[in-house]
């Protein structure tokens, strides 16, 4: 999973069920093993090269910072 499926998996709303949770999760996971380097670094580079606008920055930032709190909340 790259970068572009967790923009999809941010960019839809969170599920309402346990089992869009669980699925959610499992999505997250695969990405978290797949996932090497620095985080800052590679959305630096990419905010850089113009992969990445600031705007979609922002949405990444706020949909990461809601599922943090949504962890918390579960476990």
């Amino acid at each position: 999973m790259g970068l572009s499926s967790l923009f999809k998996m941010f960019g839809q709303q969170m599920p309402q069920t346990n089992s869009g949770f669980a699925s959610m999760l499992g999505e997250f996971q695969k990405f978290k093993q797949s996932f090497s380097g620095n985080p800052q670094q590679q959305v630096q580079q990419l905010l850089n090269s113009g992969q990445m606008t600031q705007q979609q920055f922002q949405k990444l930032s706020q949909a990461a910072t809601q599922f943090q709190q949504m962890m918390r909340g579960r476990f």
